[in-house]
């Protein structure tokens, strides 16, 4: 064996930091057209032209890589058809101390799937060396792709300055800037964004700078996050401290009713996880308030949460949503699923870690209220598709082609939990399980994971359950968790939320009766209820519908006019019973509730 191609070899093996990551090193990302196993991404850079006027981004890309396998000849992105590469070089050093030299290198782009495209670029022999970083720099415009949401003016809160801003999650960042877009690759980056007069920028980065002068932003990530964790708005936006490490940002118009909303509260959400996890190791934890048009309700990119406007009309909601993005500050952006199908060891262990910080901020009964919703949603969506659909899998196997975000669905939340709370509950102890998570957390920070690493870790956190064999538990085996399609294998015990949960069924159950009772309904008072009970109620009704006509006119004169009254979340449900039901005297509710909220929203 050559020499070179041997130190290539040697220096694959270490990349992949010996065993546990030699399984990595076999992963097959099908989301991805990259050859990312072939290198190593030490850092990029972006930078940006914001163009409004047309709806185009123009700059370039600075990728510094590092040849981890032998005899690699090309470097292989993922990127869209939406994404003009106008064309590609790297710096290569000169001969006896002469300086520098830049070559244009070869590209062709190459069809992969509907939602990307592979840009595969030669490589000379010059640049290939073992232990040597180099660098290529790509030159692009992109324009209207799936992460790039462009809003004119009277799609925004304001109605007064267009907004851009990009939604990364899952593959769609490819079409944002070229890159390894898989989670499996992990890298810090760094941008200068140029933006016109009166637009203020935003990233999910750990460090930024503005020079008023020369309109330009520059930001700085100094953690490695994967692609799909770079985000950027832009638009009117301005700023209020709501605590000593975090802001909340929004249009003028809306900003004043979000700080109110938040208050102090992210600040005590913040200390309660570190409390549990350990140290929240980003330094920032901004909001950014964004139109209706943002197509999630949040999205948990480091240092500076996304998340849509319109949860503010909803208390319950906006806690539980902020709750669960600083949940990912551990679980899915420090410790990240290494492929997309097993999403659920960032999801499942978030919204185990939500929980827990619910638990310890605002007490069992309530986070088992929240826990009782969702896990109904969860069994809803089980009706829906079938015991045997494979969707409902943890380890949800796809096929090259398909998008991994038409795979987002419950499962990955709710099966993802019971699956972690039934590892707490073997560990017997909650405070030891919390442990557990801390010492998980500083093992694999910064790295991505596959469900064996939290599983062996486990076991070897707990030596007396793998003595035991935990793992082979009959009807309950891990392997059976996480390839078994259908409902959760077991889930926690929820009767600490019996005091909020009760007298929702109580009142589903009247209202099931062949002749609801309206003396006994009344005694029922919806408007002292909380959010999660009201949607709760409207949610178990909704289940057994069609309703006979005489209760849901009976339903219609107890809540119609009560619930015009209630938030988005509690409206949208009731409207749901009335369609349903075909109850027409409630239909123009309906166009009302559309035209408020949908229309704006497109």
């Amino acid at each position: 064996m050559p020499f070179t191609t041997f130190l290539l070899v040697l220096l694959s093996f270490l990349s992949c930091e010996g065993g546990r990551s030699l399984a990595h090193c076999r992963l097959v990302d099908v989301a991805s057209a990259s050859n990312f196993h072939s290198f190593k991404l030490r850092h990029f850079h972006l930078d940006l032209h914001l163009n409004f006027a047309v709806k185009r981004i123009t700059g370039w890309q600075v990728l510094e890589l590092t040849p981890v396998q032998p005899g690699v000849q090309s470097l292989i992105l993922d990127t869209h058809p939406s994404l003009l590469v106008h064309s590609v070089d790297c710096k290569v050093p000169g001969a006896s101390g002469a300086p520098d030299v830049v070559l244009s290198l070869t590209y062709r782009i190459e069809p992969f799937t509907d939602y990307g495209s592979s840009l595969n670029i030669s490589l000379p022999a010059a640049v290939i060396r073992p232990h040597r970083a180099f660098r290529v720099t790509i030159r692009y415009t992109t324009t209207d792709g799936p992460a790039i949401w462009w809003l004119d003016a009277e799609l925004t809160c304001g109605q007064t300055r267009p907004l851009v801003f990009t939604q990364g999650h899952s593959v769609c960042n490819r079409s944002f800037f070229p890159c390894f877009d898989t989670p499996a690759v992990k890298s810090t980056y760094s941008a200068t964004v140029r933006v016109p007069e009166g637009v203020t920028v935003l990233m999910s980065a750990s460090r930024s700078a503005y020079s008023k002068q020369d309109r330009v932003f520059q930001f700085s990530m100094e953690y490695p996050v994967p692609a799909y964790l770079v985000a950027l708005v832009a638009g009117d936006l301005q700023h209020a401290d709501i605590g000593p490490r975090s802001r909340v940002w929004a249009e003028p118009c809306i900003l004043t009713c979000a700080v109110s909303k938040l208050g102090g509260n992210v600040e005590r959400w913040l200390n309660v996880a570190e409390g549990l996890f350990g140290p929240y190791v980003w330094g920032r934890y901004d909001i950014v308030f964004l139109p209706p048009s943002f197509p999630i309700v949040a999205m948990e990119n480091p240092c500076l949460t996304f998340i849509i406007s319109s949860i503010l009309e909803s208390q319950e909601f906006l806690l539980i949503d902020v709750i669960h993005e600083i949940a990912h500050g551990w679980f899915g952006n420090a410790v990240t699923n290494a492929t997309w199908e097993e999403m659920w060891l960032s999801e499942g262990l978030a919204t185990y870690a939500q929980r827990r910080i619910t638990t310890e901020a605002y007490g069992d009964a309530f986070t088992c209220l929240e826990t009782v919703f969702r896990l109904d949603a969860l069994h809803r969506q089980m009706r829906l598709l079938g015991d045997n659909n494979p969707v409902s899998k943890l380890q949800a196997k796809f096929e090259p082609g398909v998008n991994p975000s038409s795979l987002m669905n419950l499962f990955t939340y709710e099966k993802g939990f019971c699956f972690v709370s039934y590892l707490s509950q073997l560990c017997g102890d909650i405070e030891r399980f919390d442990s557990f998570l801390r010492a998980y957390i500083e093992k694999f920070r910064f790295s991505s994971v596959i469900a064996q690493d939290l599983l062996d870790f486990f076991l070897g956190f707990f030596p007396e359950l793998k003595e035991s064999c935990v793992a082979q538990r009959e009807g309950l085996e891990f392997e059976r968790w996480l390839n078994g399609c259908g409902p959760p294998l077991c889930e926690p015990d929820l009767s600490a939320g019996k005091a909020l949960t009760g007298p929702v069924q109580h009142l589903c159950d009247l209202w099931g009766m062949d002749a609801p009772e309206p003396q006994v309904i009344s005694t029922f008072d919806l408007s002292s209820w909380s959010t999660f009970q009201t949607v709760l109620f409207l949610d178990r009704l909704l289940d057994r519908s069609p309703l006979p006509q005489e209760v849901m006119s009976l339903l219609s004169s107890c809540y119609s006019a009560l619930l015009d009254d209630m938030n988005a979340e509690v409206q949208i449900r009731w409207l749901q019973i009335v369609v349903r039901n075909s109850f027409y005297p409630d239909l123009p509710r309906v166009r009302s509730f559309l035209h408020k909220h949908v229309s704006f929203a497109n």
